[in-house]
């Protein structure tokens, strides 16, 4: 069952002649106990989108449904108000009362229900222990952490057991090592009580760990959506393979095409590819991702000799550049290279042509 549905939606900034669409005939669902990330650049629309499902914006059309109940039709001109829509929603900043205690925050959704003071009380102690934030009920948000003050958002949006919880870019504010730790807790957290999300992100990485299915967003339409792994090994699009992953991309013009296999020429050297999407004409862009790249000291099929620029340690790993000319390529290695030219071999399933 489809705890969200959203249907052929139209937003637009401003009106008339200086109207700017920012989203443009946008469909998806989310089934009951499924994580969507929204993932795209910055004015791609995902924000715009996440906000209007949760009423903080006025779409020009379409419809928007959550469960079995319709909550936004451009049709009808109906447009229920955010507290209306019993939706989760946990804001970028976290927007805890800072004057409230930690307990207070999680309690506030549950007072403005006009909910018995014993019933509040079992429930934010509930979501707390369940957030292992059991022992913080009374201290204030300056006196927490970043991760504590984003359980705590969580808490509050969890609190009143919405059918879907609106997560926006909820891991932005963290630092590296925190934001890794915290993307566990989170997708665990989701499993473990079988929630329904809708999340904002900009970090592919972190859609990829937390989602079950990503929409890609590109100028207010959706490029493609799929699993996390489908849409890092089997991208349909050029934008799609170029956003989800670290990639190369290769000069070279087709010199042949045989369904899905591509010749190619490549700075003189004849090297083959695979088709993706439905480019069949010589203006084309072949790309491979960094890790795909294979470095060999002696010459192999399929490969551009190149000389060694430099090595950058990443602690796993060296990311060693090549270049020459034009081209400039990266591969991964486990050793720092020593100076030289070597072999740069991109398995023809792995050199992707758009």
């Amino acid at each position: 069952m489809n705890e969200l549905s959203v249907n052929e939606l139209h937003l637009d900034y401003g009106s008339g002649a200086t109207a700017n669409p920012i989203l443009k005939g946008v469909s998806m669902h989310l089934q009951r106990g499924e994580v969507v990330a929204l993932l795209g650049p910055s004015g791609s629309g995902k924000t715009t989108l996440l906000r209007a499902v949760a009423g903080l914006e006025s779409p020009k059309q379409g419809s928007i449904d959550i469960g079995e109940r319709r909550v936004f039709d451009g049709e009808r001109k109906m447009d229920l108000p955010a507290e209306q829509r019993n939706l989760g929603l946990v804001f970028q900043s976290y927007a805890l009362w800072p004057h409230k205690t930690v307990f207070d925050n999680v309690a506030y959704g549950l007072k403005l229900r006009k909910i018995g003071k014993s019933e509040i009380d079992a429930k934010v102690n509930e979501v707390l222990s369940q957030l292992g934030l059991g022992h913080l009920g009374a201290r204030f948000p300056h006196q927490l952490s970043g991760g504590q003050q984003q359980r705590v958002a969580i808490a509050r949006a969890l609190v009143y057991n919405p059918p879907v919880i609106l997560l926006d870019e909820p891991l932005s504010n963290l630092d590296a090592k925190l934001r890794e730790e915290a993307r566990a807790f989170l997708r665990e957290l989701i499993v473990r009580l079988g929630l329904s999300a809708l999340m904002v992100t900009h970090d592919q990485s972190e859609a990829m760990a937390i989602s079950d299915r990503i929409l890609l967003l590109n100028n207010g339409k959706i490029e493609q959506q799929g699993t996390p792994q489908s849409m890092y090994e089997t991208p349909d699009t050029l934008f799609t393979a170029e956003f989800m992953g670290s990639n190369n991309r290769v000069p070279g013009k087709v010199v042949s095409r045989n369904g899905s296999s591509v010749q190619l020429q490549v700075e003189g050297v004849t090297m083959q590819g695979t088709a993706r999407g439905t480019n069949t004409g010589s203006e084309v862009a072949p790309l491979i991702r960094v890790e795909e790249v294979k470095v060999s000291a002696t010459p192999v099929a399929n490969a551009l000799e190149l000389p060694l620029l430099t090595c950058m340690y990443l602690g796993d790993r060296w990311e060693c550049l090549f270049t020459r000319g034009e081209i400039s390529l990266r591969a991964h290695s486990k050793y720092k290279l020593d100076p030289g030219s070597y072999w740069l071999h991109m398995p023809p399933e792995k050199l992707w042509v758009f």
